[in-house]
Order: structure tokens, then C-alpha cells, then sequence
């Protein structure tokens, strides 16, 4: 089985179509149709049904793609891993949730891309769901996610813990005022872990349907929050690093509620490439000591 036939089949898969995948890979059509001829003569199977709207993969097409994805994976790490190790070369990317990013990992980021300019760094952000089936699917190398995580697919290491607190505008002294008949929590899409958490506390307030406003951004939520349209979850630190700070107010929540910790998730099967491994030994040589903070209400 060559490796350029797996790579064809995979451009047909995601292009839907010979013409589109042809583009993508800077080649003649009938020369990726000869690639996937050869794989199919191979396999002795169909991978494709061929349509007039192009190709989409049959049963036997749909169980090859999970190998042949994994196949480059693993090439891509081989190729990294046996290259040249004074100097990390090749592609890392991580996921990190927007919180994780912005507080935690402006240092860490800017001391490996000093350590290691020859690698092709990414840095995506995200859900704690979303980075989770990133780095499942080998889209993502590793991810900073909320924990803890149970899978048995991925390995996980404690990276930061932080102390959540309720933020609401700065005129609410008493946290009773937020849970109102008008309360509303202001939070991330589905897959926010600390939107999961916030509304655990509405519904312990007894609120089990507040009004949710999603966004896009942090500082989306911190900026409306700050303008009295609702409360939201978020670490002690990023509320403190927050332009808006003079304008929010923190409440304290019990310890089973605010403290959680960050973990950073790899495949428990993915090798150590020499740009990981950099890159994990930044993360712990970084100036982010793992601590609670006591915050007044």
C-alpha cells in the first residue's frame, strides 16, 4: 500500500470529488483517479460511490478513513520525531480554552516561540467539548481544557488550578440581587464547562431556567456583564486582568463550587514529538504557580 495512494484517498474524501481534490493536491484528475483505482484494486473493495454531484465514501470507505488518517498521524509524527532534535522543526498545534489563553499562556507561548522558531505553531480556542474532539481526532496535538477529564483515549496533566467567582456588575453587594426574576447568566456556547457550572448554581438557587445570553468573546461577556445585564463565571485572574475590572464586582463561592482545575489533554497513544516536548517543558519552567486566591466580596 503506498503512502501517496492514502494521502489521494484522503483529498477525495474530503473534497467529495476528483475534480475538487485534483486542486487541492496540484495534479491532474486522472491522476488521482489512478491513485484511488490502485487502492481500491488493493483493498478489493469500493471505498467511493460515484454520483453525478461528485463522490461520497460507501461503508467500506467509511471504515478505511479512521486508518488512513491515523496512518499520516503517525508519519507526521515519525517524521518529527527522528528530525533534528537540537532544534524542534514541524507542526504543533494546541487548543486552549479563551480564559486559559489570555490569563495563563502569553508567557508560555512567547518563550517557545523564541525556543523553537523553526516550528509551525497553532493555537486554537475553544470549548472544553470542542478541544476535547479536536484533539480526539487528531486535529489538535494537545488542548487546555477544564477538568477533570475521563477518557481512556487521552492522557491527561494538571497544568493550572483556579478559584471561579461569580461576577456581576459592581452595584450588587449582595449576591442574592443576581438571582433575581430577570437573572441571567452570560456565558460561552454549549460546551463551556464554566457555563455548565454557572448554571448548576442558578439551579441551586432554585432557577432552573434562566435566561442565557451567549457570546463569542470574553470580553463580550465581561463588558455586558459590566453594563448590568446578567452575572457570569469566570477565574479570579482573568476578571483582575480585565480592563473592565473597576466596573465588576467578584463573590466568593463555596469551595466545591469555585475551585477547578486546567488540564492538558494528548492522545494517550500520540508520540512525544520533539516540538511537544519543548513545548511541555516551557509549560513547566513558566512563572504560573498553581495557587487559590482569597477574594472579598
Amino acid at each position: 500500500m503506498e503512502l501517496s495512494d492514502i494521502t489521494h484517498f484522503l483529498a477525495v474524501a474530503e473534497a467529495g470529488g476528483i475534480s475538487h481534490a485534483s486542486k487541492q493536491l496540484h495534479t491532474v484528475q486522472s491522476n488521482v483517479s489512478s491513485h484511488i483505482k490502485a487502492l481500491e484494486d488493493e483493498l478489493g473493495v469500493e471505498l467511493f460511490r460515484r454520483h453525478a454531484r461528485g463522490m461520497t465514501l460507501t461503508n467500506a470507505g467509511e471504515a478505511f478513513l479512521p486508518y488512513a488518517e491515523r496512518i499520516t498521524a503517525l508519519l507526521r509524527e515519525a517524521t518529527q520525531v527522528v528530525g533534528d532534535e537540537a532544534e524542534p522543526t514541524g507542526r504543533l498545534a494546541i487548543g486552549s480554552m479563551e480564559t486559559t489563553a489570555g490569563l495563563r499562556l502569553p508567557g508560555v507561548l512567547a518563550a517557545y516561540a523564541a525556543a523553537c522558531p523553526r516550528v509551525d505553531f497553532t493555537l486554537a480556542t475553544g470549548t472544553t467539548a470542542e478541544l476535547i474532539d479536536m484533539v480526539i481526532d487528531r486535529r489538535l496535538d494537545g488542548g487546555f481544557v477544564c477538568g477533570p477529564v475521563e477518557n481512556d483515549v487521552l492522557t491527561t496533566d494538571l497544568a493550572f488550578v483556579e478559584e471561579l467567582v461569580l461576577v456581576t456588575a459592581q452595584r450588587h453587594t449582595d449576591v442574592r440581587d443576581v438571582f433575581g426574576t430577570s437573572a441571567r447568566m452570560l456565558v460561552f456556547r454549549n460546551g463551556c464547562s464554566y457555563r455548565t457550572r454557572l448554571h448548576e448554581i442558578f439551579v441551586d438557587q432554585g432557577i432552573a431556567d434562566p435566561q442565557v445570553l451567549e457570546f463569542g468573546s470574553l470580553e463580550g461577556i465581561l463588558g455586558c456583564v459590566a453594563a448590568d445585564m446578567g452575572a457570569t463565571l469566570l477565574p479570579v485572574g482573568v476578571v483582575m486582568a480585565s480592563q473592565r475590572a473597576s466596573l465588576l464586582r467578584m463573590h466568593p463561592l463555596p469551595p466545591m463550587r469555585s475551585r477547578v482545575e486546567t488540564v492538558f489533554v494528548r492522545r494517550a497513544d500520540s508520540i512525544v514529538s520533539p516540538a511537544m516536548s519543548q513545548f511541555l517543558r516551557q509549560l513547566q519552567r513558566a512563572d504560573t504557580p498553581v495557587m487559590l486566591r482569597s477574594v472579598a466580596p
